[in-house]
């Protein structure tokens, strides 16, 4: 009786082990072939792919991708930083004080406080989240994220700039971005649902005994390492799209007033240019008209595919379509309107 439990037992052990400490599970009759090819098969995939690059669609693919990410890094940065410092230095109470208990009135001053941040959409996007967190209205928050890229002192320099002696094209930019950031931010309390909403599940604010530099560093790493990997992400999907398209195209579209302004909509959000640097691109499309041009300009710092996808890994995917697929409605046709008005 005794020989048959040690018997039965070893047979036990020897089965945990060949399962890998569980019962009733045994590893695959392949496994060093699988193994093999697990260690083999992206060293291979590596090789193919430096190869491909050195092709002049791969050489173009990989300097667009490089120049977005280099591009939006440096927000990224400041945004992750600015971020981590609301979470750790910021009481809650500052952000009761500043804005309007009604959020419907919080909206448009959460709008306007996108003026006096210079940053980019990559930079927008945790800070939002960040005030999310610290209790501010998601209306509110969605409003400055959309305006701060857009309007602040940095992006309209560089607009006056790539547009000398047109000052109505700075103040259209102005006039269709605001109004933009306001539309969303008010369609998203007659119509979002919390349950589109999904933000980073973290402790936001500071907790007593806690060291505050800690907690910034803290939020810091999460928020950049979580949203950087999207903007890689997104910054491989631009460049392909970037690289796919037939010059040719452009000229096709470029003569039907509507459908030119449609078309430097989407393409701005597959080139997904800083907003920085865009009013650049913008002036150097010159056979389309100012509308499609100012279309250009305002929907590209607002819905881009970088945007989309770091959106997509701080709100949820649920969010992330949805809201750009509104704010792309909205953008254009405030661009088309204002652009009617001031051009």
């Amino acid at each position: 009786m005794q020989e048959t439990e040690i018997r039965a037992s070893s047979a036990g052990v020897a089965e945990e082990v060949r399962g890998g400490g569980r019962p009733g599970r045994e590893l695959p009759r392949h496994w060093p072939l699988l193994l093999l090819g697990a260690a083999v098969l992206p060293g291979v995939l590596l090789v193919l792919v430096g190869r491909s690059l050195d092709e002049p669609a791969g050489q173009a693919w990989r300097t667009v991708c490089l120049a977005v990410i280099v591009q939006a890094l440096p927000f990224l940065l400041l945004g992750t930083a600015l971020s981590g410092a609301i979470n750790a230095f910021v009481p809650a109470s500052v952000f009761q004080r500043l804005l309007p208990k009604r959020p419907a009135l919080a909206v448009p001053v959460a709008g306007l406080a996108g003026v006096v941040l210079p940053g980019c959409e990559c930079a927008s996007v945790p800070v939002a989240s960040s005030l999310i967190g610290r209790g501010v209205a998601p209306a509110a928050a969605f409003a400055f994220l959309l305006s701060a890229p857009a309007i602040n002192p940095i992006v309209l320099t560089a607009t006056a700039v790539a547009f000398p002696g047109s000052p109505e094209m700075v103040l259209a930019r102005l006039a269709a971005s605001l109004v933009t950031a306001a539309a969303m931010g008010w369609l998203w309390l007659w119509l979002g649902r919390s349950e589109w909403l999904r933000p980073a599940v973290r402790h936001t604010g500071h907790q007593a005994g806690h060291s505050r530099w800690t907690e910034f560093r803290q939020g810091f790493q999460h928020d950049f390492l979580h949203a950087g990997g999207f903007l890689v992400v997104g910054a491989m999907a631009a460049a392909t799209f970037n690289v796919a398209m037939p010059r040719s195209v452009l000229d096709t579209f470029s003569g039907s007033p509507w459908l030119s302004v449609l078309f430097l909509a989407a393409l701005a959000i597959v080139l997904a240019v800083c907003s920085e640097a865009d009013a650049f691109v913008a002036a150097s499309l010159s056979g389309f008209s100012p509308t499609a041009r100012l279309a250009f300009m305002v929907v590209g710092p607002m819905v881009d595919l970088k945007l989309i996808a770091l959106q997509a890994g701080t709100f949820g995917r649920a969010f992330a379509w949805r809201f750009s697929a509104a704010t792309t409605v909205v953008a254009v046709v405030c661009s088309v309107i204002v652009g009617g008005v001031l051009l």
